[in-house]
């Protein structure tokens, strides 16, 4: 067969099983493969994996090549496909085993941080965002076309070792179209391929953004409240006034107003005779059991 006839058609089952036959010696020589498998016609069936192949058909250079690229990654041809930062390495089985790589080029510092402003406050949970369940207009902000986190044509390189000698062949663009079906599975993949981290669209947020405080026309006061509800608001309770301690009273004598007040034991009073009993003399005695004596009355006495 010269180079300018066609070559014969072989059926689409049969290319399955030649990309098996060929996935299956890659697999005895223990080499790590993650091949795509599609099932169905349909390549890519969450969000990011449907913007990632619309991203994909939006670049008209390469249009006559993504049919064909199509066909290849349904047909069970791309047998190992590896995503990292900035790279995407990939072998297509086609009439041998070539090798491909996508170089793509990191999102600047500048694209990242307008993402971020412009989805401040409406991202709070980032498997909200890789499931793609967010509200429309943050999700068309992240795919946007141009500024978004998907690539445009003058950002990746392609190499293939097929003797094609345009930059997009059918195998690059099965292997790119394999991207959008391993986004499926793993859509972080996507912020790794660009070189940023999901989590800080939610943690920078609010860093950029001070709020304000709210101003004086947007306060209510408190009769506005009442006559908006209805309701009839209590008087401010009114603190009762301070009644005036007595000042304190200090002893006269042995202490003056900055001193301690001294306590002053009470002594009972002294009785007129405070000589003891034991301290009286003898004649003092008489004196008082003769008074005693006096006093009684006498006994009367019994006649015989």
């Amino acid at each position: 067969m010269s180079y300018f006839e066609w070559r014969p058609y072989v059926p689409v089952a049969e290319k399955r099983r030649q990309a098996a036959r060929k996935l299956a010696k890659l697999k005895k020589r223990r080499q790590s493969v993650a091949p795509v498998t599609i099932e169905g016609r349909t390549i890519a069936k969450s969000f990011w994996g449907k913007s990632w192949c619309s991203n994909l058909e939006c670049y008209s250079d390469f249009e006559t090549r993504m049919p064909r690229g199509r066909t290849y990654v349904r047909n069970g041809s791309v047998l190992d496909l590896q995503i990292a930062k900035g790279e995407v390495a990939a072998m297509v089985a086609g009439s041998s085993l070539y090798n491909i790589k996508i170089t793509v080029a990191p999102v600047t510092t500048a694209r990242w941080k307008a993402i971020c402003r412009d989805c401040a406050g409406e991202i709070n949970s980032v498997v909200e965002l890789l499931q793609g369940r967010l509200a429309k207009g943050v999700m068309d902000r992240v795919c946007r076309l141009g500024d978004g986190l998907f690539p445009s044509p003058e950002e990746i390189k392609l190499s293939c070792s097929c003797p094609d000698w345009a930059d997009m062949c059918k195998h690059v663009a099965a292997a790119l179209y394999g991207v959008g079906a391993r986004l499926d599975e793993r859509p972080q993949l996507l912020f790794e391929l660009r070189g940023v981290d999901e989590h800080e669209l939610l943690a920078n947020a609010g860093q950029d953004f001070a709020l304000a405080p709210p101003s004086a026309a947007n306060i209510l006061d408190s009769n506005d409240v009442a006559a908006l509800f209805g309701l009839e608001m209590a008087e401010p309770a009114i603190p009762d006034a301070t009644v005036p301690t007595a000042p304190k009273q200090y002893p006269r004598s042995g202490t003056s107003r900055g001193s301690k007040t001294q306590v002053v034991k009470k002594t009972a009073p002294k009785k007129k005779n405070s000589r003891p009993r034991a301290a009286r003399t003898r004649s003092e005695s008489k004196k008082v059991n003769r008074a005693g004596a006096a006093k009684r009355e006498p006994r009367p006495r019994l006649s015989v």
